[in-house]
């Protein structure tokens, strides 16, 4: 069980959030309704003829200046009067366009003739840069809807620390924890001890065909055998030695490995590779640890006893039978508030839940939530 000592970040607020997603949202609908009023066909059309010309005036500035090229001259002037000409009537803007080739159809064309064009278009240029202020907008919208949902999960994992808090502040600190803190001492000491023993002399293909088996119980938290490596160990004799045997194998140089393993490239191939996950294997995921709750540890236990059962003696196996029982206790819930309280709650936290300030964030973080949640939904 974790308790957080600290509450979520107070930065940014909720109301700053809820700021910049209704401005994100406004400047999404006024450049929305912008090109609307002139139509995404004539927005279009205007991006495209202002990014050709630019093209062209960027093309011809320095060639087809002064005493310049004058081929590259009457190319600019031919191509320039070609995409005005072509332009539609009623195109927005058009009558810049129409200034921009009066302002280069000169006998020679000077850079302030080039600047005038320009400067010609550059309500064209406006309307063009629509279609790119439209993409910003929504893009800022998203990133505020982001942010908005990343404090939503904030708040709901905070929420749940809290949840967790709450039935502590009434735990019986004086109650016996050690009637469910020593029973599941002895049994992990009994599983890790008997599993150690265990991995020293099972074969190393026995052992990943047990962890393999712990797909069908899912509290057992182990990491499945990758498939080639699994694999190997099936269908190769290096697959009857111990684990620490074949740890030792991955050490060796290739001559020295070949007299060890009938197959070197197949070993070397399959099993250093995966010396990480080898490194790994522990006893951890069938150990307790902190109590959880009641019904957690039922199942848990029930788990259990039938891995355990696979490997290990009489003793661990009944110890996690004790700890099915040990969850049935109707005292339970209360042994375990007392154990989280007595190993994980801090002193602020204890005031915390003293004063109410525990209740009061969670109110608030309840109407925050809810605020936000309205926000994305309209």
């Amino acid at each position: 069980m974790s308790v957080a000592d600290e509450p979520i970040p107070a930065e940014p607020s909720a109301d700053d959030l809820l700021d910049e997603l209704r401005e994100a949202r406004e400047e999404r609908q006024e450049i929305a309704a912008e090109i609307e009023r002139y139509g995404e066909q004539s927005v279009q059309s205007v991006a495209d003829a202002v990014r050709e010309a630019t093209r062209l005036f960027d093309r011809y500035e320095d060639s087809a200046t002064g005493t310049g090229d004058f081929e590259a001259y009457l190319e600019f002037q031919s191509q320039f009067a070609e995409l005005v000409e072509g332009l539609p009537e009623e195109l927005p803007e058009r009558e810049g366009f129409e200034e921009a080739n009066e302002a280069v159809d000169q006998r020679t064309i000077s850079e302030s003739d080039f600047r005038r064009a320009r400067e010609a278009i550059s309500e064209a240029s406006e309307i063009a840069d629509l279609l790119d202020r439209r993409e910003a907008a929504q893009q800022r919208v998203d990133d505020a809807e982001r942010a908005v949902t990343e404090r939503l999960s904030a708040i709901e994992r905070r929420l749940d620390e809290l949840a967790e808090l709450r039935p502590l502040g009434d735990a019986d600190l004086s109650a016996p924890t050690e009637e469910l803190t020593d029973p599941i001492e002895r049994y992990d000491t009994a599983v890790r001890e008997a599993f150690e023993a265990y991995v020293r002399k099972a074969p190393v293909r026995e052992l990943l065909e047990l962890i393999e088996t712990t797909k069908h119980y899912p509290l057992i938290d182990y990491q499945r055998p990758p498939a080639d490596l699994l694999d190997y160990v099936r269908t190769h004799p290096a697959g009857e030695e111990p684990l620490s045997t074949l740890l030792s194998y991955a050490e060796y140089s290739g001559s020295k490995l070949s007299h060890y393993v009938e197959d070197p490239t197949a070993f070397e191939t399959t099993v250093p590779v995966h010396r990480t996950y080898l490194d790994r294997i522990g006893s951890e995921p069938l150990t307790v640890g902190s109590p959880p709750a009641a019904e957690e540890l039922r199942y848990l236990a029930s788990e259990l006893v039938s891995v355990v059962g696979r490997f290990a003696d009489e003793e661990p196996v009944a110890l996690a039978r004790q700890l099915r029982d040990l969850a049935r206790r109707d005292d339970y819930d209360r042994l375990r508030n007392a154990v989280v309280a007595e190993t994980e709650l801090t002193e602020q936290q204890r005031e915390a839940l003293r004063n109410g300030e525990i209740e009061s964030e969670a109110e608030r973080l309840r109407e925050e939530r809810e605020r936000l949640e309205d926000a994305l939904e309209n």
